[in-house]
């Protein structure tokens, strides 16, 4: 018995210095890439503007070409939203709702997850002037909650996202620098 109680000693200060070290985690996750596109802001707002521009680009179609998608509302305007569902985990199901939008620097997104997890994110794509380029910043903010942000310390952000965002905005660069 005595075995049975230093086990059970152990486990709840195992429990607790992981529950206590989660206090000092931020919950706050946040993710961002920038490409310089040569093409000017007026360019490059056109494609990102609308969540139909988003679709263009979106590295996700190509998980799952045959996802179903809805769009409502009037898109390029605050309160449009498109919706997606897929069996493919990659893609999931969840919507995007256009939130904010500061010609040309800002279009802001509310993000909601279904499947294969359900969250919620804040996305966004900034475009600014850099001298005879433009820079656009593609990114999110979200919270894990407590005691859920510890994973906060084991998650390379970059290993699970950089390739489709690298692949995002390469095609969206692509598109930009090739119109005219």
């Amino acid at each position: 018995m005595k075995i049975l109680k230093k086990i059970g000693i152990v486990l709840i200060a195992i429990i607790a210095i992981i529950l206590i070290a989660a206090v000092f985690v931020s919950k706050e996750v946040v993710y961002e890439k920038s490409v310089s596109i040569d093409a000017p802001i007026e360019v490059v707002w056109e494609n990102v503007n609308s969540l139909a521009d988003l679709d263009k680009w979106n590295p996700w179609n190509d998980y799952d070409p045959n996802m179903k998608k809805e769009f409502t509302g009037t898109d390029g305007t605050i309160g449009a939203t498109t919706s997606w569902d897929s069996d493919v985990k990659e893609v999931g199901k969840g919507s995007q709702t256009i939130a904010k939008i500061e010609k040309p620097s800002l279009f802001e997104t509310d993000l909601k997850f279904y499947e294969p997890y359900e969250s919620e994110a804040k996305g966004y794509i900034k475009v600014q002037n850099e001298g005879n380029t433009t820079k656009v910043t593609w990114g999110f903010q979200s919270e894990m909650p407590y005691p859920f942000n510890l994973m906060n310390l084991f998650t390379d952000m970059e290993e699970m996202m950089g390739k489709d965002w690298n692949k995002g905005l390469t095609t969206l660069k692509n598109i930009c620098e090739n119109k005219g």
